[in-house]
């Protein structure tokens, strides 16, 4: 298994949706991928810069290719990877806002 720090441009028109969506737990019985994605995008941040980024868990070639299939590129645009030992994207964000506030990781 490999994590990755993502950073992407939220599509603000969308974000009420995402949040949710999330909210509902809506994303999570997706297979492999959605418990792992929903955990993630719940505890999203916003850089000063107006960009997103959160930490993920992935499996595919290329990187998050079913969770952008699925959910991503419907809510993100310019979506970038970095390769990440676990915890530490998390721990690089950290002190960054929560993009949802109200929903917990």
């Amino acid at each position: 298994m490999a994590y990755y720090l993502v950073t992407a441009t939220a599509k603000a028109d969308r974000l009420a949706d995402l949040e949710e969506r999330l909210a509902r737990g809506q994303f999570e019985p997706l297979k492999p991928f959605g418990v792992a994605l929903s955990y993630s995008l719940r505890g999203a941040r916003r850089r000063p810069d107006g960009t997103t980024v959160w930490e993920e868990e992935d499996y595919c070639r290329p990187p998050l290719a079913q969770e952008r299939a699925a959910v991503l590129d419907d809510y993100f645009d310019d979506i970038e990877v970095e390769k990440v030992t676990e915890g530490t994207g998390w721990k690089r964000i950290a002190d960054l806002a929560r993009l949802f506030p109200d929903l917990k990781g």
